[in-house]
């Protein structure tokens, strides 16, 4: 296959995003979707031409197409066997694989040499490394102390930790017997953890005492001493000691080293269970209601990250896979799985800024860093800092720079070429807790269109519907579906035996079809764009917008850090107030309001343009970073915020309360 065949290298019409990178001939070659491209034909008697070809036959032909997956990325396990999965047609109730028997860990712990498993950097603090042959014993003893606690399959294992090498070897010490692994940052609050273990009911807790933050030590001891009695179904409480103690007095608590000393390294015991089943339960962000459970496979995450990680993101064996990310979200789950694909996983626990905001290009250079996970808000603060990593730092092992968490605007693709490295696979992903993983993401074979996401991912038959539920014309803004089954679909919502919340959460607007929640627009050559959330889309006039479309000119006004836009009812119709935080030291004037609001005309249409232009010092977000209007709505509207303990910080929503600007 030749490489104008691979690209899709062709001229872009005059309507069309500029090329902002293509892979060379030599990267196309070695690429993993290459090889797995030509398995394909041989197997489908196709001539699959390009990537577009690919997907529409991962779409026609699903069973053929994850079996494929199975094989080529050697998923260790009974089966697949020969019945791909039941009842194809119904969504949901399609069962993946329901002959083949798995486990999750045995599959990630690979190998068992001395070479690096785990590095972790912890900001300025402390350096540690784990290799294969020490991941496997340490899970090993941990195991044992499990069973001996009596841990068994489908029991929850909890952990309050950060992203340290402990949170992995909890969680591949409870997937090794096919116990439930649940999460959350030591951040939390006291009521969000209950919020979510509480519904869970783990038998073991896992967490630290102290954590570390911006330069800064946090002790969560007494937080643990508030938890644990009100979690009766704990048998204990395992503490690793962050805060330099190596004694608790918790209630049923124990310092890990105790716990695992009577145990010494042996063979570990993989308990193979049915391909689907439970892994992970993800909690929803909680920003309107009690947090939903969501249960995950082990088969479906496993196959689903494998797939991502070695045909999209382009990983092999030796590589070194870093995402920024805390235990609270989904991207730690897929970081994770990272071990699958014999790839070193850098850890980092801290602050990504602190104290300059280069830490994180410091790590990929020294620890050779080949893929660059981060969220759009990193890399949009880095460009307002004025960073230049091109001129500061190496990065020669870079090879792929992925993005998510929110939209990632025209801007930051520019920045990202010009200022960070121009030889990168820049892949912009979108998915969520929902289905811990993706459904748009990168093409490492394939260019790289300014402000567009790639693809579809393979396997995913993603589409934009319109109000009555058929696709739109490409280049028109809809809602983000799924139109058939695929393997990381949840199980169900824990305590929802008739899956009337998991119903009601994605199949209730188009029923049999997924409906994620994103405003989207698929592009003429088979690129994505996400507008933002299609709860947070704004209406003013009948006009339905994007809030991302705002953010997107917003903060190319240099004196804005970030925005949150929201619909205020106003007089029988809904109006558009923006809040900006601006650079320290500046308020906002008649002069900065009037660049804003014509940056947003310019380049948008005076829907866009807000009724009402407000100063805030900060913006709600949740734990794992993503900005609230949902709550900032409510409050605008007099309405109670409830779970506020979902959010990292509650206590700024009163910068929206009762602002006499909105009341005229």
């Amino acid at each position: 296959m030749n490489n104008r065949t691979l690209t899709a290298d062709r001229a872009p019409s005059a309507n069309e995003a500029p090329v902002l990178w293509r892979p060379s001939a030599e990267r196309i070659a070695t690429a993993n979707l290459t090889h797995f491209l030509k398995q394909a034909e041989e197997t489908s008697g196709r001539k699959l031409r390009d990537y577009q070809a690919l997907w529409r036959w991962s779409i026609d032909c699903p069973a053929d197409f994850w079996r494929l997956v199975w094989t080529f990325c050697g998923v260790i396990g009974d089966g697949p066997g020969p019945v791909a999965f039941e009842n194809p047609n119904s969504m949901p109730g399609t069962r993946f694989f329901p002959q083949a028997r798995l486990n999750f860990a045995e599959n990630l712990l690979r190998r068992h040499d001395a070479s690096d498993a785990l590095v972790l950097w912890g900001e300025e603090r402390f350096r540690r490394r784990v290799s294969w042959a020490e991941l496997a014993a340490e899970v090993s003893r941990l195991q044992q102390a499990l069973k001996a606690e009596g841990v068994k399959a489908g029991d929850t294992v909890a952990g309050i930790l950060p992203n340290i090498p402990e949170a992995v070897i909890a969680m591949l010490a409870a997937a090794s017997l096919g116990a439930i692994w649940v999460s959350c940052s030591p951040d939390f609050g006291v009521q969000g953890v209950l919020d979510r273990f509480g519904q869970v009911a783990p038998k073991v807790l896992f967490a630290v005492d102290a954590y570390h933050y911006n330069g800064k030590q946090h002790d969560v001891r007494d937080k643990l001493a508030e938890i644990a009695p009100q979690l009766p179904s704990l048998s204990r409480v395992v503490v690793a000691p962050n805060a330099g103690d190596e004694r608790t007095k918790l209630p049923r608590g124990i310092t890990l080293s105790a716990y695992l000393a009577p145990h010494a390294p042996a063979a570990i015991e993989y308990a193979r269970l049915p391909f689907n089943h439970p892994l992970y339960i993800l909690f929803s962000s909680g920003t309107t209601g009690i947090p939903k459970c969501i249960v995950h496979g082990a088969g479906g995450t496993l196959l689903q990250h494998l797939k991502e990680h070695q045909l999209h993101c382009d990983v092999k064996p030796g590589d070194r896979l870093f995402y920024f990310t805390t235990c609270s979200w989904m991207m730690w789950n897929w970081l994770v799985s990272g071990l699958a694909s014999e790839a070193t996983l850098l850890l980092y626990d801290g602050s990504p800024l602190y104290p300059s905001g280069k830490i994180l290009f410091d790590l990929a250079d020294a620890e050779k860093m080949t893929l660059f996970g981060t969220s759009a808000k990193f890399i949009d603060a880095c460009a307002k800092a004025g960073l230049q990593p091109a001129r500061t730092h190496k990065l020669a092992s870079v090879r792929t720079i992925t993005s998510t968490g929110s939209p990632l605007v025209d801007e930051s693709f520019d920045y990202v070429y010009r200022s960070i490295k121009a030889d990168v696979h820049l892949a912009s992903v979108s998915g969520g807790t929902d289905i811990v993983s993706c459904f748009v993401l990168g093409n490492p074979i394939g260019p790289v269109y300014r402000g567009e996401i790639q693809a579809r991912g393979l396997g995913m038959a993603v589409e934009v519907y319109g109000d009555e539920g058929e696709p739109v014309a490409r280049g028109a803004k809809g809602e983000l579906v799924c139109e058939r089954p695929f393997p990381s679909m949840p199980l169900g919502f824990w305590n929802d035996p008739a899956e009337k919340k998991y119903r009601a959460a994605y199949f209730e607007r188009f029923p049999g079809v997924w409906r994620h929640g994103d405003w989207a627009t698929l592009t003429p050559h088979d690129g994505v764009i996400i507008y933002g959330r299609s709860d947070a889309v704004l209406n003013p006039g009948g006009v339905r917008i994007g809030t991302a479309e705002i953010y997107r000119q917003v903060e190319q006004v240099p004196e804005v850090l970030e925005s949150i836009a929201v619909g205020q009812n106003w007089n029988h119709d809904v109006r558009i107030v923006l809040f900006v935080r601006l650079r320290d030291g500046v308020t906002l004037s008649p002069e900065i309001e009037t660049r804003i609001k014509e940056q947003i005309r310019r380049n948008t249409t005076p829907h866009h343009v807000p009724a009402k232009i407000l100063q805030v010092d900060d913006i709600p977000r949740t734990k794992s970073g993503k900005i609230v209007e949902t709550a900032v709505r409510d409050v605008v509207h007099g309405r109670p915020v409830k779970h506020r303990d979902a959010l990292a910080n509650p206590g700024v929503l009163e910068l929206y309360q009762d602002r006499p600007e909105l009341k005229t």
